[in-house]
């Protein structure tokens, strides 16, 4: 049953890895269409909005970098080295960015910041002054500010991390050698996190460049708008495609970068016992320790308190001037569970029988096709898209009675397709280190039993899995609801989600409207939050 299971496993194994690469395959072989016409495109681009592209994506990457490794190393410092007050709420307060969409931020900061917004408007009442008082939030420099408040958890979990497992003792042999606090500091604390920061800072450029919703609702030239914009408004498929490959190859390099820095965090793994009275946190008190809170409460209240104030004071607004629309409301949260619930079941399973195929066979080519799909997750949903996109046209024109088009663009299927081959990876990696914890004595011990195959998976392995199988449905649920590039334009009719009407009613200045959405998305962002906070409670 064995010999047989294994290579009809292989077959399927392969059959699923090119489907969920076929969107990074199809644009990267949109080049073979290389032609004179494809030439004077490229070239028309980069004599016009190329240039502006790249300039912007490597600007606002160069800014982000910056305000996530500055909010995300020093707050993972002092909470790690020092003792201050309400240290212990702050350390998983500092976790709830996490749940706040960038697209929410920037809503809500447009409409606080704006000339006709709570805070210039208080500002001319305090000043007497009048006119613009505060710079212009829809900029490149609001686009950074909003991307690093929420992104900075990344850096954060990371750094602290890698200081949490040997910092205070290495601090403490070099407090005993006689090295003051500041060197201590800067030479055995830091240099100890730069691998770490290195990895948050390559998964928050990531992010920061998969973003669709600030660059557009900002007014932001990025690669992303840029494709959206070649591909919808200039109905260009080939423009949109090189444009794709382009924002790819900054992505592959950044997944090189994360990836390198993850494997040189292994020289920190060995538990340390962080309590021990050798290795005792440093206590500041009075003005010192007043400081460091100042200094980790000031990120939590930017990048989650204040904006949730906001979406709650616009929606209280709302509730006074005009009509809310629950029933819509309710549709379009029907509408995000349905597809992150339908999402996350096919995810988990598919990570449950990749998981399962790398288990049994073990060897280097099932470990690098895992690998291949564990990436979809670093693809912008941009590319997807595209991906997706570019050989259904192809298909249309070669077939146009294939009715492929029907099926992907007017139903939820090629929504569906989108949200696996970006989110797989969420339910591999949850389910993969469940995996990793069941001894392999088990499976041996089965098979002398006379359980193999998928009743060995279904008997023996689901049952040790039920807790990272929960973990995964909950993280690839939440994902698909906070997803919108795929969602926006692979949407069927009658089917918007929480995270399109959110950016549809904010792009149409309706933000008392669109707090509504942008409030459940937060909740629903809360849940995997909290879920990390007490799993770091109690690694403790």
């Amino acid at each position: 049953m064995m010999r047989l299971f294994l290579p009809l496993s292989r077959f399927s194994l392969w059959i699923v890895t090119l489907l969920l690469a076929m969107p990074v395959l199809t644009v990267l072989l949109s080049w073979l269409q290389w032609n004179e016409v494809s030439a004077q495109i490229l070239w028309a681009l980069s004599q016009s909005v190329l240039p502006d592209y790249v300039h912007t994506s490597v600007l606002l990457c160069a800014g982000v970098s910056l305000g996530v490794i500055s909010i995300g190393v020093v707050s993972a410092a002092l909470v790690t080295l020092f003792e201050f007050p309400f240290r212990r709420t702050l350390e998983w307060a500092l976790l709830l960015p996490l749940a706040m969409p960038a697209y929410v931020v920037a809503y809500a900061y447009t409409d606080f910041l704006q000339y006709s917004g709570l805070a210039q408007n208080t500002l001319r009442d305090w000043t007497g002054l009048q006119g613009r008082l505060l710079p212009e939030v829809r900029s490149v420099w609001g686009a950074m500010c909003v991307f690093s408040l929420v992104l900075y958890p990344y850096v954060y979990l990371l750094v602290r991390a890698a200081m949490a497992e040997r910092a205070h003792h290495l601090m403490e042999a070099a407090r005993l050698l006689g090295a003051p606090l500041q060197r201590r500091i800067v030479s055995v604390a830091l240099p100890l996190a730069r691998p770490a920061i290195a990895a948050g800072t390559a998964l928050a450029l990531m992010e920061t460049l998969a973003d669709f919703g600030v660059a557009s609702y900002f007014g932001v030239q990025t690669f992303t708008a840029g494709i959206y914009k070649a591909w919808l408004v200039m109905d260009n498929r080939i423009a949109a495609a090189q444009l794709a490959t382009g924002l790819l190859l900054a992505v592959t390099v950044l997944v090189s970068l994360e990836q390198r820095a993850q494997s040189r965090l292994r020289f920190v793994t060995g538990r340390s016992d962080t309590q021990s009275t050798e290795a005792r946190a440093h206590t500041l008190k009075g003005w010192p320790g007043l400081l460091a809170f100042g200094l980790c409460f000031v990120p939590v209240l930017l990048g989650f308190v204040l904006p949730v104030l906001l979406l709650c004071r616009a929606l209280l607004e709302s509730l006074q001037s005009m009509h809310v629309p629950w029933v819509r409301f309710m549709h379009w949260s029907l509408n995000s569970i349905v597809l992150g619930g339908v999402t996350a079941l096919l995810a988990v399973g598919l990570a449950l029988w990749l998981s399962s195929q790398a288990r049994f066979s073990g060897t280097a080519l099932t470990r690098g096709l895992l690998r291949t799909v564990g990436l979809g997750y670093a693809v912008p949903g941009a590319v997807i898209v595209v991906g997706l996109l570019l050989p259904l046209g192809w298909l249309q024109s070669a077939w146009p009675q294939s009715g492929a088009g029907y099926w992907l663009t007017a139903t939820v299927l090629g929504l569906v397709w989108a949200y696996l081959v970006r989110f797989v990876a969420v339910a591999l990696q949850s389910v993969g280190s469940g995996y990793a914890r069941i001894p392999s004595t088990l499976d041996e011990s089965a098979r002398l039993l006379g359980v193999s195959g998928w009743r060995l998976v279904t008997t023996v392995h689901v049952p040790l899995l039920r807790k990272p199988v929960a973990v995964a449905l909950l993280l690839v649920l939440v994902d698909v609801m906070k997803e919108l590039p795929a969602t926006l334009v692979l949407r069927p009719f009658n089917t918007d989600t929480l995270a399109v009407m959110a950016y549809q009613l904010a792009r149409d200045e309706r933000l008392g409207e669109a707090a509504l959405p942008s409030l459940a998305l937060v909740v629903a962002g809360l849940l995997p939050v909290i879920l990390l906070s007490r799993t770091l409670g109690r690694e403790k």
